[in-house]
């Protein structure tokens, strides 16, 4: 018997939150990106690190919020803890091997299409395996051609983001490349979901059970706090605080006095050949 599925059992409540944790995420994690391009290396890791898991965070949260508003009529929807927590370390894992290529490798050409390849697989992922934690009466099955749709849509996705990481330095752009982000992730999101149906088995009693939102609003939490805690390092980076970014420029190195350098070379060119003619003129009458 097919199952009849409700992606939006809240209405536009759930799409439009999820779509922005999604980028939330997204902002957080281009911010972390573009700040460990500006750095010292011993502080890139670190940086890198913390975008990895505020997108792959991000990206998890919007999933599930938006599940929160998916019912299947006459079978009552649990998930499995196990798999739920293993779809958020694929995400973060996945994403932050394609943010660490680019954040050592620049964001272009090779590096840039790797990366974004990891981690739109990634993203991907997590999202079929968020889905394979669902436990119902029933069978999910999947139109293939959708299937690969939303893992293109990933992939470009994720490609365009670390893009605009290692190209975009203002703050407004950083925040329109996350806006992009997050609509081309929930994108990714309601596309899978339309690949979707779902065949009833019919052997249980439909029962009310608990809802979705009551069995995914704890496992929230976590991610939540972390997304809002990963907000306030960003906001007070050592690059906001001190003003000026934590790389010493070549020109104010000690000991390496480029503009003098310069200037004095430019000097030296200068009145190089004059000295050197007015050397050979005083030595031609002593020749006579």
């Amino acid at each position: 018997m097919q199952g009849t599925v409700d992606g939006f059992s809240y209405g536009l409540v759930t799409p439009l939150v999820a779509y922005f944790m999604a980028c939330l995420g997204g902002a957080l994690g281009l911010r972390c990106t573009t700040r460990s391009m500006l750095v010292a290396q011993s502080w890139r890791p670190g940086w890198l690190a913390l975008g990895s898991a505020a997108i792959g965070s991000g990206i998890w949260t919007m999933h599930f919020v938006a599940m929160m508003g998916f019912t299947v009529r006459g079978t009552p929807i649990h998930y499995d803890k196990a798999m739920t927590f293993a779809s958020l370390a694929v995400a973060i894992i996945m994403v932050g091997i394609g943010i660490f290529i680019v954040g050592y490798k620049g964001a272009r050409g090779t590096a840039l299409f790797t990366g974004g390849t990891i981690t739109g697989l990634g993203i991907a992922s997590m999202h079929y395996l968020g889905m394979a934690s669902m436990s119902l009466d029933g069978k999910l099955e999947y139109n293939t051609v959708t299937v690969g749709i939303s893992v293109a849509i990933a992939m470009g996705a994720a490609t365009a983001a670390l893009w605009a990481a290692g190209q975009v330095r203002g703050f407004l752009w950083s925040v329109g490349a996350s806006l992009v982000m997050g609509l081309a992730v929930s994108g990714m999101h309601y596309t899978g979901m339309a690949a979707l149906s779902v065949h009833l088995h019919g052997t249980a009693e439909p029962t009310t059970g608990e809802s979705p939102a009551t069995l995914l609003a704890p496992m929230l939490i976590g991610p939540l706090a972390f997304l809002l805690l990963a907000g306030v390092v960003v906001m007070f980076d050592p690059l906001m605080v001190m003003g000026k970014p934590t790389v010493v420029p070549t020109e104010h190195k000690p000991g390496v006095p480029a503009h003098t350098h310069v200037r004095h070379s430019a000097h030296r060119l200068r009145f190089r050949p004059r000295r050197t003619m007015e050397h050979r003129g005083s030595r031609t009458p002593q020749n006579r």
